[in-house]
């Protein structure tokens, strides 16, 4: 009785289709933001990290740059540090920033690390500190007063926003055929230790090494437009006025003003933003290997 080979010609249709997209990012350096909220699902972190090897062993140099939000939350309830929030935004104290530390470039840098290994590559965890990769500002925010309608400075403690990138770390462990999985934990130039926000961590990375594409994990499709339809592809310009007229609102603003940073302008910068689902299987894979992609592109007007 003959063999049915349909499932397995059906792999290999779906390896010969993935071959000219592993041919266009081979040798080029892929920049992926891993958020907290994407990392819940143990399942699906174990399939990222099988994901990130395989990108891997195709020619491509994946970097990680990993959250931690709902990470550090639970475990600043453990030690019963309370956290204060001033315009939505954590306020991180002395107390609060050796939590951070602890919790993003030990714990979940470490795990991460320690899972794209057992699935066959080699990965070694960083952080913004290594090498002065990042040396970081206070970040400065102001609100206004709804009362007296006064602007005031938000004052957010040790949060800080990416100021130098030194790439030349991340240079040499991408040369030795390793994956950096970094941290966004900097030094500031006073010298003290700041939390910077992932996305604008993984922004700026990216930008300073002229990736071929930076990806987003978050928990939603991505950009949505006023019916709540996944908007596939975006200019900056069309990004821009969606901000204006209200269509990109509240978390997403900053998201997407990180991915039009970070496209940067003709002299260097990322090619193509990408904002993806990261609880859906396989997403990464899905976005550079195949036609369709997932999530919405931002890319250059």
């Amino acid at each position: 009785m003959p063999q049915d080979n349909t499932a397995g010609l059906r792999e290999a249709e779906l390896l010969s289709q993935a071959l000219p997209y592993m041919q266009r990012y081979a040798g080029r350096i892929v920049v992926i933001k891993y958020g907290g909220h994407a990392m819940g699902d143990e399942a699906l972190g174990k399939a990222f990290c099988r994901d990130i090897a395989l990108l891997k062993q195709s020619g491509v140099h994946p970097v990680i740059v990993h959250g931690g939000g709902p990470q550090i939350g639970s475990m600043l309830e453990k030690t019963g540090i309370k956290s204060e929030f001033r315009d939505g935004l954590r306020v991180t104290d002395k107390q609060t920033i050796e939590i951070v530390e602890m919790v993003l470039a030990g714990s979940i840098n470490k795990q991460i690390v320690a899972s794209i290994n057992a699935e066959g590559a080699k990965a070694v965890g960083l952080c913004g500190k290594d090498g002065n990769m990042v040396l970081a500002e206070k970040l400065r925010r102001t609100s206004i007063d709804p009362n007296s309608n006064i602007e005031r400075i938000v004052d957010l403690g040790f949060v800080g926003e990416p100021k130098e990138v030194n790439s030349d770390v991340l240079d040499m462990v991408i040369e030795a055929g390793l994956i950096p999985v970094v941290a966004p934990v900097c030094f500031g130039s006073d010298g003290k230790t700041y939390n910077v926000n992932a996305d604008t961590f993984a922004g700026a990375l990216a930008e300073a090494l002229d990736a071929k594409r930076l990806l987003f994990l978050t928990d939603v499709e991505g950009v949505l437009d006023a019916n709540g339809d996944l908007i596939k592809e975006l200019t900056v310009r069309e990004a821009k006025a969606l901000i204006s007229d209200g269509t990109i609102n509240g978390g997403m603003i900053p998201k997407v003003q990180t991915c039009i940073d970070a496209l940067g302008d003709e002299d260097g910068g990322v090619e193509v933003v990408v904002i993806v689902n990261g609880k859906k299987p396989h997403a990464v894979l899905l976005e550079l290997f195949t036609k369709h992609g997932a999530g919405t592109m931002i890319k250059p007007d």
